[in-house]
């Protein structure tokens, strides 16, 4: 009887762990449930590079036109509108990790393979690698210059348009204190402002309903939850609750509640605010994202063999197996014309309980 298998470095057996490894990434990444191919999702996936040479992608926005038009047989020649547009990009880059194992008498000690340990690893890494940069790109953290940890694109501050700090009159998040917790106040705000911002931060289309999905640090939801206002964490769950025909869509995959239009989600990655460069640990950054709040792409490949690369190596005579994987992407918080698209910022005092 003849046995079928994949040896070290098998061509095959490489390809097939690279597919494997780019589908397991996106699914354990805590954003993956927001990337779609519409033009309504949260984090727009550009597929241009997935089967064309580049490491650039390059979308547009034609604002709307604001003419007033001619009536009846007014002359039209010469009072033409011209369309207003503006651009933005995504780069993409690779990034790698690698595990090496101590030799195979180390390996002979544990009941696990290290090639399987090492494919979960480093699908882990990646994960929680794109979901950093998701956060610092949308949160605008201009404090990490490093790509790796942003997407392979420099961070953009919060415009000051799409910048909210929970403390009447302030402009800094220096300025915030104990008494500026987050509350479904500055829901009500932030969401009046989204309504009325130029350009307009698109909504979420769920089931034919304008949604918006706001994420929060576990800090800002304990304060919310703790709220001694009127409402508040009440309003919130019996939202969720008049929400079940609308569940089945991936923004309400782990939700806390909804609100005022907003579904909220919480993270652990939302970062902290800062004062001319320096952390301010009791400040977080919530924020709000419309449609196309950012942009992802992915190297050739992605619609058909995965762009993601897996390579295993033996070293010291074969004794020690090293396996490397590595994943061609970019991630990017859209602007245009110097303004966020889709997201906005709310600052807040969120600090651990005494």
């Amino acid at each position: 009887m003849a046995d079928t298998s994949y040896a070290v470095n098998d061509s095959l057996a490489v390809q097939l762990w690279a597919k494997k490894l780019e589908a397991e990434v996106l699914k354990q990444t805590y954003i993956g449930k927001f990337i779609g191919e519409s033009a309504d999702s949260l984090i727009h996936k550009k597929k241009e590079l997935g089967t064309n040479a580049g490491d650039k992608v390059t979308f547009g926005l034609r604002m709307q036109l604001a003419g007033d038009g001619v009536e009846g047989d007014g002359i039209l020649e010469g009072n033409e509108e011209s369309l207003t547009t503006y651009s933005d990009a995504v780069y993409i880059n690779q990034l790698r990790h690698a595990v090496r194992s101590g030799g195979k008498m180390s390996e002979q000690r544990v009941p696990f393979s290290v090639r399987n340990e090492a494919m979960s690893g480093l699908k882990d890494w990646m994960a929680g690698r794109v979901d950093t940069a998701f956060f610092n790109q949308i949160c605008g953290v201009t404090d990490q210059t490093d790509t790796r940890y942003t997407g392979h694109n420099a961070t953009i501050a919060p415009s000051s348009t799409r910048l909210l700090i929970a403390e009447t009159g302030s402009t800094t998040e220096s300025q915030i204190d104990s008494g500026d917790t987050f509350n479904l106040t500055w829901v009500d705000e932030v969401v009046t402002r989204v309504k009325l911002s130029t350009p307009l931060i698109r909504p979420i289309m769920v089931d034919g309903e304008e949604k918006y999905v706001m994420f929060l640090h576990p800090y800002q939801v304990r304060d919310m939850r703790t709220s001694t206002t009127t409402g508040q964490w009440l309003d919130i769950q019996k939202a969720a609750l008049s929400a079940n025909g609308s569940k089945k869509n991936p923004i309400y995959t782990g939700a806390l509640g909804e609100y005022n239009g907003v579904v909220f989600h919480e993270s652990t990655r939302i970062p902290v605010g800062t004062n001319s460069g320096t952390p301010i640990t009791t400040v977080r950054r919530a924020v709000l994202c419309g449609a196309q709040a950012a942009a992802i792409g992915f190297g050739k490949g992605t619609e058909g063999v995965s762009s993601a690369n897996w390579t295993e190596k033996s070293f010291d005579y074969g004794n020690k197996l090293g396996v490397a994987g590595g994943l061609i992407w970019g991630l990017k918080k859209t602007v245009y014309n110097s303004v966020d698209f889709g997201t906005f910022v709310v600052s807040s005092y969120a600090a651990a309980s005494a």
